[in-house]
């Protein structure tokens, strides 16, 4: 009689560890699977801000050579030195992108400006400044696109059931996606008709 309830004993105990190795080996490959997801996206967030920083580069030979022709333009001439400062001081990658959004509006901005002054888009430093300004704008809104990509499968991995409960107990957050901001939604406004001073 007594060996019946021990086998039973015996197997329910098999039976919960075999689950609970189940149960450990799917929140060890959830985990896994998390801190790698996780790294891609700041390894891609690392590709994205490359693109920002070759732009970076671009800026200041770009702004001199508009200013060589354009010296009444200052004003934009400031707002980008400014925008250029608040890049410096982002802290967090919506930050950042906020940031560079305020940049390329400014750019946008240069470039209009430049249509203004024929001298200026007949140079040769100018045309090649603006071409590979453009490429790097290329590059820039293929590497958020990507960046999107992979916050998008980490946060379904964090977001999902039973995913959700592994992550508040591992500390996952959700990532935030790069979202253009309202003003990207409009065009600049190109007027070659503005009296020159």
């Amino acid at each position: 009689m007594r060996r019946p309830i021990l086998l039973t004993i015996a197997i329910i105990g098999m039976l919960l560890v075999f689950f609970a190795v189940l149960f450990f080996l799917n929140v060890v490959g959830w985990y896994n699977n998390a801190v790698g997801l996780n790294e891609e996206a700041d390894q891609q967030w690392g590709q994205v801000q490359n693109q920002y920083q070759r732009r970076a580069d671009l800026i200041p030979n770009l702004v001199n050579t508009v200013k060589g022709y354009a010296e009444k333009e200052e004003k934009i001439f400031t707002q980008i030195a400014d925008a250029r400062s608040l890049i410096g001081l982002a802290r967090s990658p919506v930050e950042r992108l906020k940031a560079e959004d305020e940049m390329t509006g400014f750019l946008s901005r240069l470039l209009v400006i430049a249509e203004n002054y024929p001298q200026l888009k007949a140079s040769d430093n100018f045309r090649d400044l603006q071409a590979e300004l453009a490429g790097t704008e290329n590059r820039i809104a293929q590497e958020r696109r990507r960046y999107n990509q992979v916050i998008q499968s980490y946060n379904f991995l964090v977001k999902k059931f039973p995913g959700r409960f592994y992550a508040v107990f591992f500390g996952f957050e959700p990532g935030e996606f790069f979202e253009a901001v309202s003003e990207a939604q409009t065009a600049p406004k190109v007027d070659f008709n503005e009296k020159k001073e």
